[in-house]
């Protein structure tokens, strides 16, 4: 069985909303994006490549499909271009149409959850959830995810979405690895108990 693996920079509050552009997702007066990037250094490049060299597939949900499909294909100037043009990408979304327009996306019809649940019982690499807060809400609550790596930043801003809201249930994570940046970004990385 395949794992769900939620990738998720956030800070050391919980905020995960719009790490990567200042325009990505305002949100609730949101007007803090695009807190994560000056803290990229190498070891979280390195981290981040090792993590994407597993070759699995990418599951997103609406907002963070369409952010990553306006700003990845076709890029030069990364690692990470190649790897994220050739993923089978799934995307779990009620308003978006076929055919998407980034190569090998997939849009799941039907519950999130439950067609997610069953992406898990087939054969082949994790699955690795980017962002998508809203879907990884509902991942959550249906105790479908299997392991978090957090890229946990030094700031604290007070207010956005948080990967553990109210909503989310009660959970116990194990750590089973963590990294230090440079730029003091601690990457750990939990599995729930």
């Amino acid at each position: 069985m395949r794992k769900i693996v939620a990738t998720i920079s956030l800070t050391l509050d919980g905020v995960m909303q719009a790490p990567g552009q200042a325009d990505e997702d305002p949100r609730g007066g949101f007007q803090h994006g695009g807190w994560a990037r000056a803290y990229n250094d190498p070891v979280m490049m390195k981290a981040m490549g090792e993590g994407m060299s597993q070759g699995g597939p990418l599951l997103f949900g609406r907002r963070t499909y369409e952010n990553f499909a306006a700003v990845w294909p076709g890029r030069k100037d990364n690692p990470f271009t190649e790897v994220l043009d050739n993923a089978q990408k799934y995307v779990a979304s009620r308003t978006l149409r076929e055919p998407l327009p980034w190569r090998n996306s997939t849009l799941l019809s039907g519950d999130a959850a439950e067609t997610v649940a069953r992406l898990k019982e087939e054969p082949g690499k994790d699955i690795v959830v980017l962002g998508s807060g809203d879907l990884l809400q509902t991942l959550m609550r249906h105790r479908l995810v299997d392991r978090y790596v957090l890229l946990i930043h030094p700031l604290a801003l007070g207010r956005g979405r948080r990967l553990f809201n109210d909503d989310a249930p009660a959970s116990v994570l194990r750590l089973l690895n963590s990294v230090t940046t440079s730029t003091g970004v601690i990457i750990a990385t939990y599995q729930p108990s």
